[in-house]
């Protein structure tokens, strides 16, 4: 059916809002000054809809439709999911989450990995298939070769698929989540066009090779959920931020942990975080703070975001292929961005002013991933529940409306809806397994079909298809890109193959090849391929990624990757994108470039030089930053409650992370007077906030950090030795923290709700 707003519910909000003199009708598309008593009244329950009935709450964008996909008893919370070959749906359900505002029981092992299928094709799932169960939050999945790849903190299992039955069982990482809560631990697993897996909230990448698990460090993406676009480049968001990128390719960006920051890498793609909720939202975390929700109780930014995903398909029609759509479950709507390239630049907006691509007035519709289905709909995964927060940070004013509405209950709950154009009729394409089909699918309009046909070329290592993927890397289309992408999962891409593709008149190839190239790299070649870098050096479009892999070519000829590294950076001093490439290069000889710079143009202001001089500033705060054996010893339970709640934002080295968090290390708070950072941490901090004499706002962090001091989990003890822990810890020094300073704390702020800010600290 097409989705709207249910006549019944709407017309009655009319009428009540009417009789409190307020224009309901106006107050949909565009929040005004109306009466939070009223607003309130009108929506004082949130009865439990069946999933039909949920979605005639959808206020949806014209010209397209809303289905039912699966519903509870098929489906129960569920949170992440990925499809075959077949189209069929592999769904991870996490049963086990907060059962109520205290979490209850979360460590029952009742999640599970269940495989849905259309038989009859009419888009509506028709049987469930149990493949694992008996699973603690399992959180993240991912098909590779004959098996599934499942994210089971702190593990990441490999499960081999026996006639859709779990077969062998293999450890691929003892610490995939390593410290944090459910909020803030890795997943995703996405399997991306340069043949690694990835993850949001993580630094690590995984691929299988030659019979055997690798890992690899990358950089740190996001929070919950990541996408791809047509160029193989990764998105992902925090719970605050609309939507981060990339502007290269995954496989390129530093070689040097010495950087903090590198420029083109966690960009602010859609720096516009407005939402706009057709309901009033007042049943977030800090709906009680000043500029939370506006004068009709709803949600004025992001507060958590989530599950984008990048539309690569044409069936919905001109201007939305390449969009990206992004999850909002605390506002009840799906946002839509428009995305545009420039040069290798990404830039993005929201596709509406004051309206959403879809929103619902269901409270308890909880988008939290979003999927392209082989079928080119817009899949949507429902958790369908009332608690979305977790209880680490869960304030008595949400735990508050949580009881005012009781969404603690149902906890059975969980849809899965599609959505495509009005009239469509969107079929899956299933893959067939012969080498023709898939490298002819490599060009398929749909972009999750192209991925999943070199998927299964690689996953096969069968020699006999290179001659037919080197054919297709000779023509022109979309196709080219995968079937470069499939030689190289083969073990069987050469330099003849990439010499042709590493023309600079068609940079967006050339930075393809560029990316593919350390795969491939020896003594035989070096000398063939570095007339042709030289020249991609020259160009502003393509220097980034050859810097990139000059530590690849090093290992083949150091002395041509010192000289294309000189080339470069002398081409393009004031460059933040190049300067931190070559940067890159010099892992543990930051001194000598600065020096080699330095001796070529004694200008202080060049870009490069002022990177430079910023990374050898952070190796000096880092090698003073080494944890003390004896201090972990010491606050062992501190030590414990800084991984969990800390660490994921803060970072190990408390040096902070790129859009969640400012350091810990070297803070004035931290090191300061104990009472301020006590009530901080019992009560949470509002940005901008100052640290060390540089200010940090959102969007370079998130704008709020909550605080934990209506928690039951943590005693006042506990407490006291996570402040006495960061307060010792790396560079820092300073007397520790008791037990009674913190209770003395509480009982000077007893109920408080809200977080400090600056200046009340002050």
């Amino acid at each position: 059916m097409t989705a709207g707003f249910n006549t019944r519910i709407w017309t009655y909000f009319c009428g009540f809002l009417a009789l409190s003199g307020i224009s309901a009708c106006q107050q949909a598309g565009k929040p005004g000054k109306a009466d939070s008593l009223a607003m309130r009244a009108a929506f004082a329950e949130s009865p439990v809809l069946t999933a039909q009935q949920s979605l005639e709450t959808f206020r949806l964008e014209n010209g397209f439709t809303a289905q039912v996909v699966a519903a509870e008893p098929q489906v129960i919370v569920p949170v992440a999911m990925t499809f075959d070959h077949r189209g069929r749906m592999w769904v991870a359900e996490m049963t086990g989450y907060m059962p109520d505002t205290a979490g209850t029981g979360e460590d029952a092992p009742n999640g599970k990995i269940v495989i849905l299928e259309d038989t009859n094709g009419d888009g509506t799932a028709d049987t469930r298939t149990v493949f694992l169960d008996s699973l603690v939050l399992p959180r993240a999945l991912a098909i590779i070769n004959n098996g599934l790849l499942v994210a089971e903190p702190p593990r990441l299992w490999f499960v081999e698929i026996i006639n859709d039955k779990p077969g062998r069982k293999t450890l691929v990482d003892s610490g995939y989540t390593e410290g944090g809560n459910v909020e803030h631990q890795p997943n995703g697993l996405l399997r991306a066009m340069d043949n690694w897996i990835y993850s949001a909230k993580s630094s690590k990448r995984y691929r299988f090779e030659k019979g055997k698990w690798k890992k690899e460090d990358t950089h740190f993406r996001g929070q919950w959920g990541i996408t791809q676009d047509d160029q193989g480049r990764l998105y992902y968001n925090n719970n605050s931020e609309n939507l981060l990128g990339d502007y290269f390719s995954p496989g390129l960006g530093s070689h040097n942990p010495n950087q903090r920051r590198v420029e083109g890498f966690d960009e602010n793609i859609v720096p516009d975080n407005r939402t706009y909720p057709i309901r009033p939202t007042p049943g977030v975390n800090r709906g009680y703070m000043k500029g939370v929700l506006d004068d009709s109780l709803r949600l004025v930014n992001f507060t958590a975001a989530c599950g984008p995903v990048i539309y690569r398909d044409p069936l919905f029609g001109e201007g939305f292929n390449g969009n990206a759509f992004v999850a909002e479950p605390s506002a009840n709507l799906i946002k839509r961005n428009v995305l545009r390239d420039s040069g290798y630049f990404v830039r993005g907006k929201q596709a509406y002013a004051g309206r959403e691509f879809l929103a619902s007035t269901d409270e308890r519709f909880r988008p939290v991933n979003l999927s392209l289905g082989p079928d080119g709909a817009l899949y949507i995964l429902d958790m369908y529940r009332g608690i979305i927060q977790h209880k680490t940070y869960l304030t008595p004013y949400l735990k508050k409306e949580i009881g005012m509405r009781e969404l603690s209950d149902p906890l059975n709950c969980g849809r899965i809806y599609r959505i495509f154009p009005t009239g469509a009729k969107p079929v899956a394409f299933q893959l067939k397994a012969d080498p023709a089909s898939l490298i002819a699918a490599l060009d398929h309009q749909n972009g999750w079909i192209r991925d999943k046909a070199q998927q299964m070329l690689v996953d096969a290592q069968q020699q006999a298809v290179v001659p037919q993927l080197r054919a297709r890397l000779g023509q022109p289309g979309i196709g080219r890109i995968h079937a470069m992408w499939a030689l190289e999962g083969l073990h069987a891409i050469t330099a003849a193959d990439l010499l042709p593709l590493l023309d600079t008149s068609d940079a967006a190839l050339c930075r393809q090849a560029l990316s593919v190239l350390p795969s491939i790299l020896n003594k035989t070649n070096a000398a063939q391929l570095r007339a042709r870098l030289a020249v991609a050096a020259t160009s502003a479009q393509t220097a980034p990624a050859v810097a990139y892999i000059l530590p690849a070519f090093a290992k083949s000829d150091a002395p041509g990757a010192q000289t294309l590294l000189a080339a470069i950076w002398q081409r393009f001093p004031d460059s933040k994108i190049v300067a931190d490439a070559v940067i890159g290069n010099a892992h543990n000889k930051e001194q000598a470039l600065l020096t080699a710079i330095t001796q070529w143009n004694p200008d202080t202001n060049l870009v490069v030089r002022r990177r430079l001089e910023k990374v050898l500033v952070d190796i000096s705060n880092h090698r003073k930053a080494r944890l003390d054996e004896a201090l972990i010893k010491e606050y062992p339970r501190g030590n414990l409650l800084f991984k969990t709640i800390c660490q994921t934002c803060h970072g190990a080295d408390g040096e902070g992370i790129q859009s969640l968090a400012p350091p810990l290390n070297h803070s004035e708070l931290v090191t300061g007077k104990k009472e301020r950072l006590i009530a901080i941490v019992l009560y949470g901090l509002t940005g901008p906030v100052q640290v060390n004499g540089k200010l940090y706002k959102s969007p370079e962090i998130n704008g709020d950090m909550p605080g934990i001091a209506s928690n039951d989990e943590f005693s006042d003890s506990d407490i006291a030795q996570l402040m006495s822990f960061i307060r010792n810890a790396w560079s820092n020094k300073a007397e520790k923290v008791t037990e009674r300073e913190v209770q003395a704390v509480r009982k000077q702020y007893k109920g408080r709700q809200k977080s400090f800010t600056m200046e009340e600290l002050k």
